[in-house]
């Protein structure tokens, strides 16, 4: 059985991107780093896959395209 996606918070994104919250920002905006998810109120996160398929192409990711890679 598949186990759920776990939601992970910004400083274990920064610490597995090595990228700082402003370039997170940025990067967001532009369309080339997985968008956050509102969890509550005052909480948001990533999905954990979202953030493991960025992590393994980030030059190639792009949202919507299921797997975060274009398709070749």
């Amino acid at each position: 059985m598949r186990q759920p996606d776990r939601i992970i918070r910004i400083d274990t994104v920064r610490d597995r991107t090595g990228l700082s919250r402003s370039t997170i920002d940025r990067k967001i905006a532009e369309g080339t780093f997985p968008p956050v998810i509102k969890i509550s109120i005052n909480g948001a996160g990533w999905r954990d896959s979202d953030i493991d398929r960025w992590a393994a192409n980030p030059v190639a990711w792009r949202p919507g395209s299921g797997r975060g890679l274009d398709a070749v």
